[in-house]
């Protein structure tokens, strides 16, 4: 498997011998419900959405710039509404602990969810991958297919079709009879189109992934281990793409630890412990 892809994406060690928990619990943040679960009951419930015939579930995301997305566009946090979103990055952590008195049990961010959530999960599905551009969506499949080859990845489009008019590409999710359907074409617009468009008649689980597939594909490199165990993997995403992610971290994490802030002061009964 390609260093730049795979090879730095692997399951958390505390996948294994970890208890199922019998319920879902949740910590809002910034009144949005964020399921609170470790790796192995977040996989045990994604394999259990997977086989469950109840309609379409919607996983999403929070990290802090799609919780400053949300607090600017009231369309978007009733989309999050309806997902089942995880907790993504060490910002949601610090709300988490600020507003709740204790952090996540697990940072579940797609990029490593989602490879984790294949290899946990033995029996062979149909995955849809739809979105990126044409050439990240062909290495993406070459590369998942390598990293579990039990399961059956189908190039549903690239990210460019025609979003007026999206019925062939909807025809052909339905056609493709997907399992999960793994969406890349950025937040908000992802989860606002998976939200109007698809049903359980597309697929059991859409996840909506954001830049995974730049990923996989070993066209965008993960931060080295070391730097992602301190936590830290967004310096090393804007020391490699400044010019582009600068104003999401360099200004987005202090408006969204502002938010936080502002939610904690106007809500003081918010802290649980």
């Amino acid at each position: 498997m390609p260093a730049s892809s795979f090879s730095a994406v692997r399951e958390p060690d505390d996948v294994v011998g970890q208890p199922l928990q019998p319920a879902v619990p949740v910590r809002p943040i910034l009144d949005l419900p964020v399921h609170d679960l470790g790796w192995k009951p977040a996989l045990a419930l994604l394999e259990e959405k997977l086989t469950e015939d109840q309609g379409l579930t919607h996983i999403a995301f929070l990290n802090a710039n799609n919780a400053n997305v949300m607090m600017r566009d009231p369309d978007y946090r009733e989309v999050l509404g309806r997902c089942l979103v995880l907790p993504d990055g060490i910002g949601v952590d610090i709300a988490a602990k600020f507003l709740h008195g204790g952090r996540f049990s697990a940072n579940l961010n797609g990029t490593d969810f989602v490879p984790a959530a294949l290899t946990f999960i033995t029996k062979p599905l149909r995955v849809g991958l739809l979105g990126a551009t044409s050439e990240v969506l062909q290495d993406a499949a070459k590369n998942f297919r390598l990293h579990t080859p039990w399961h059956e990845f189908v190039e549903i489009s690239d990210g460019y079709f025609d979003r007026a008019d999206p019925t062939f590409i909807l025809n052909r999710i339905e056609q493709a009879r997907i399992d999960l359907l793994l969406v890349a074409m950025g937040t908000p617009l992802q989860e606002k189109w998976v939200d109007r468009h698809l049903t359980g008649d597309h697929a059991r689980v859409v996840i909506s992934v954001g830049a995974l597939l730049d990923f996989v594909s070993g066209r965008v490199p993960r931060a080295p281990d070391w730097v992602r165990q301190l936590r830290s993997e967004w310096l090393f995403r804007l020391w490699q793409e400044p010019s582009r992610l600068w104003r999401r971290y360099v200004l987005g994490i202090p408006v969204f630890l502002a938010y936080v802030l502002r939610h904690r002061l106007s809500s003081p009964a918010t802290m649980s412990g």
